[in-house]
Order: structure tokens, then sequence, then C-alpha cells
């Protein structure tokens, strides 16, 4: 596996818009993510949420984000602490799926997370995607509750706290 200091993370700009879609409509995202809805120039700008590509080396991969769980009404997390953060990814790259980089940037991002204060980091599994649920377990999140319907699909909680 690649050592974690070989990733990068940067904002996603209007020029990523592109390769979002494209990513978006490969199959193996398409189960999970919804594609039916690519991204805009106002989600790349909503303060609430920080939108990244990742990088292995110089060859973008992967999608990420994290945002406050805080900042929509009657999110299924707005009873965690403030500055909690939730997560979200894929990885684009079909090449890139199945080898262990999910968990290494997803690790090397809840690294930041807590450094930077963050009290509790939340994701939100599609409660059938056994492979998503077995990477946040491995890095230390822990159902929260049971499956729930929420206004993004149905989801399992799961949190993680350092």
């Amino acid at each position: 596996m690649t050592a974690s200091r070989d990733y990068s993370f940067r904002k996603a700009i209007l020029d990523d818009l592109a390769l979002l879609t494209a990513w978006q409509s490969n199959p193996h995202v398409r189960e999970w993510w919804d594609a039916d809805e690519p991204y805009a120039e106002a989600d790349l700008a909503d303060p609430r949420v920080a939108r990244w590509i990742v990088s292995l080396g110089m060859r973008p991969f992967a999608f990420m984000q994290d945002y406050t769980v805080h900042g929509w009404e009657e999110h299924h997390f707005a009873h965690l602490p403030r500055g909690s953060r939730g997560i979200d990814q894929f990885i684009g790259d079909p090449g890139m799926v199945g080898i262990g980089h999910g968990s290494a940037f997803i690790e090397m991002r809840m690294r930041v997370l807590f450094d930077e204060g963050t009290p509790v980091i939340a994701t939100d599994p599609h409660p059938d995607n056994a492979r998503a649920i077995a990477v946040y377990k491995k890095l230390g999140f822990e159902p929260s509750g049971p499956p729930q319907k929420t206004g993004w699909g149905l989801i399992l909680p799961m949190t993680a706290r350092r």
C-alpha cells in the first residue's frame, strides 16, 4: 500500500466539474452515490461543505467532502456536539478501487479534522454498502443508531471520536 504522505487534497474548483461528472457516471460510483444531480458552481460555493479532489502523486482519483452537521435544518447528525463534521467520498477512478486507497485517504483527512478540533466525525453509508461500512469500522467508526430514512436516502449513521 502507498504511504499516506503521497495523498494530497485540493479544493474542488469549477474546472473539476467535468471530472466529477465523469467519475459519477461510473457504475461503481452510481451504485451508492446519487449521480443524477451533478455538482454545479453553487455546490462548490456552499460554505457549509469543503469539497476535495484527492490525488495520489499527480493523479487525481477520488472525491471527498466534509461538512458541518449543523448546517441544515433537522439534519440526522444535528444532535452531535458543535464543531462535528460529516464526511462522504468516492473513488472515481475504477482502477484505484479495492486496493486500500479509500481507507488510507479517509484516515488522512480524519487526522486533519481531529487535529483541527473536530469532536466527532460522522458518516452515513447506505446500510447495504458492506464495503464502505467495513472501511469505516476499520477506521474507528461505530454505528450510532439503526438504519434510517433521511432526506438524503436510507443511511446507517456512524460516528468516530478521536
